[in-house]
């Protein structure tokens, strides 16, 4: 599982490393933001229905959630009052490039993995939606833009930092990443 998380990320992150020196220098030039959140929580196991492959965890302030592990493979080593591990990631990245020719669009992409049967019980789950749109509009004195968005359907936003504006064009592409991580892992217990 950990070679599988490790190559899922590599993917994720290294990625743009792949570009042309060309397209990192343009783009350096042009607007861009990133945001990662990341959430820990340390659950206890409430209840395990091991013919359902259902979990149901209780969280440290007291709100409960089930899960499926339908492809779990040693369910059974999960016992009630067990503590399981949930880590979150989020990351939200908006840049913009120089438009050749890209048409407004989207996609997902979703993989998930789970621990083998001589590891502890424990899985990940990863989706990445990517969206392009296209600048229609720039509106320095309004401090708005507008973009074509996938579908046709154009829309307007008002710039966070004005200064943006004068480093984008009309036409160029606007790509939206948004990448969700889960990862959820039957927590060690020390040694008494």
């Amino acid at each position: 599982m950990k070679a599988r998380i490790a190559l899922l990320c590599a993917a994720l992150f290294l990625a743009p490393a792949t570009l042309s020196a060309d397209m990192h220098a343009e783009a350096a030039k042009k607007p861009s933001i990133s945001a990662t959140q990341t959430v820990k929580v340390v659950t206890v196991v409430e209840a395990v229905d091991y013919e359902a492959k259902t979990v149901t965890l209780k969280g440290p302030e007291g709100n409960t959630q089930t899960i499926k592990a339908e492809n779990t493979p040693n369910l059974e080593e999960v016992q009630v009052g067990d503590h399981v591990n949930i880590e979150y990631v989020r990351k939200l990245s908006i840049e913009v490039f120089t438009n050749e020719g890209v048409e407004p669009g989207e996609g997902v992409m979703t993989a998930s993995a789970v621990n083998t049967p001589d590891q502890a019980p424990g899985g990940m789950e990863m989706t990445t939606a990517v969206m392009t749109a296209t600048v229609a509009e720039i509106n320095l004195e309004a401090n708005t833009f507008k973009l074509n968005m996938p579908g046709g359907d154009v829309q307007e936003f008002e710039a966070a930092n004005p200064e943006n504006l004068k480093l984008a064009e009309v036409g160029d592409l606007v790509v939206t990443t948004l990448t969700e991580a889960v990862a959820i892992y039957l927590a060690e217990v020390p040694a008494e």
